[in-house]
């Protein structure tokens, strides 16, 4: 007997590099998601400019093709709004000032009745108003973005008050299960004394290289040559990334603090930011300055049979990311290149 196709309607918000996968993962998985009697209806794609949506929805939905172009487009650096002069292939264009109630519309619409999940897989904090409206309308919500799980301690209780209908696995630990894993351990009432975690696989890859003696600031340009970094190297050095993941840990564990209470150790100091230099300086001029002293750091650590690594520390006390010693043959001292781990 021939298996009942579950559908599950879904908008997909941010077409950056995360975005893009998940496009492309739902596209060129869909005989695997069939074999589970699933169906993903993608009914739209935006970005902070434009929305594409299905022109007859929730029964017709974007088709393999167009998502396709999407991707294209969007790795070319080009806006979705462009796509409409390519062809129009079923869809809908909204610019800016239509996004917003065209996504209400659409959640009043499905939410209670068919179902619909929101995808956030941008990193901004524009998107937050949105989805507490349509968790309230009846909709899931789906987190790579970790901007929303940050905010103050009052606005993450809002959102996180509907556990059932939110899910936000994909913001830490790229993609091992950390947060069911917790989940898990809480609900059965084992207490977490603490966690340590190396959490970013760009600040992972530089200091593995560093042990094998490169120098700092050729790690960190190879780095962003191999897209390993963001544009702007310094959004991964200064450690914020590590800090929010840190957060959204620390608050599954109850604690009600907020970012700035968050210890960050940054690997460049102030005077090289970017309100003082450009990247270009910074990678140029600024980095070659630091080399000497991340040397000495893992020369000394080596000594003691140790190596370097950035990690998050949390425990009843105090929640900190930055660089610590570990034993080399430490779970975390024996990573290699960009892989994350966690210990509980």
């Amino acid at each position: 007997m021939p298996k009942r196709m579950k559908i599950i309607p879904l908008v997909i918000m941010g077409c950056g590099g995360v975005g893009r996968q998940l496009i492309h993962h739902i596209v060129n998985t869909r005989v695997l998601h069939a074999s589970q009697g699933i169906h993903l209806r993608v009914l739209g794609v935006c970005d902070s400019q434009s929305l594409l949506m299905a022109a007859k929805v929730p029964e017709a939905e974007l088709s393999d093709e167009c998502l396709k172009k999407i991707c294209h487009l969007k790795s070319s650096g080009s806006p979705l709004s462009s796509l409409d002069s390519i062809g129009n292939d079923g869809f809908r264009v909204f610019v800016v000032h239509e996004i917003i109630t065209c996504l209400l519309d659409i959640a009043r619409s499905l939410g209670q009745s068919t179902g619909l999940a929101f995808v956030d897989c941008s990193a901004s904090d524009q998107t937050i108003e949105l989805l507490y409206k349509v968790l309230d309308l009846g909709c899931c919500v789906v987190l790579a973005n970790k901007k929303p799980l940050t905010e103050k301690i009052e606005l993450y209780e809002k959102i996180v008050s509907n556990r059932r209908c939110l899910r936000y696995e994909s913001t830490v630990g790229a993609g091992l299960p950390v947060i069911c894993s917790l989940d898990r351990l809480i609900a059965s009432g084992d207490p977490i004394q603490c966690i340590t975690g190396a959490l970013s696989g760009t600040l992972g890859y530089v200091m593995s290289e560093l042990q094998g003696g490169h120098p700092f600031s050729e790690i960190v340009r190879a780095a962003k040559i191999l897209g390993y970094t963001e544009p702007d190297p310094r959004d991964d050095l200064s450690g914020m990334d590590v800090a929010r993941k840190a957060l959204i840990l620390a608050r599954l564990l109850g604690r009600r603090i907020n970012l700035e209470n968050v210890e960050v150790e940054s690997l460049y100091p102030s005077e090289m930011g970017p309100d003082a230099m450009s990247v270009e300086d910074f990678l140029n001029k600024g980095l070659p300055t630091l080399d000497e002293e991340m040397v000495e750091r893992i020369k000394n650590a080596a000594l003691n049979g140790n190596v370097v690594r950035y990690v998050c520390k949390i425990d009843n006390s105090r929640c900190k990311v930055g660089l610590l010693e570990l034993p080399e043959n430490s779970p975390i001292g024996q990573l290699k290149g960009s892989d994350n781990l966690v210990l509980l």
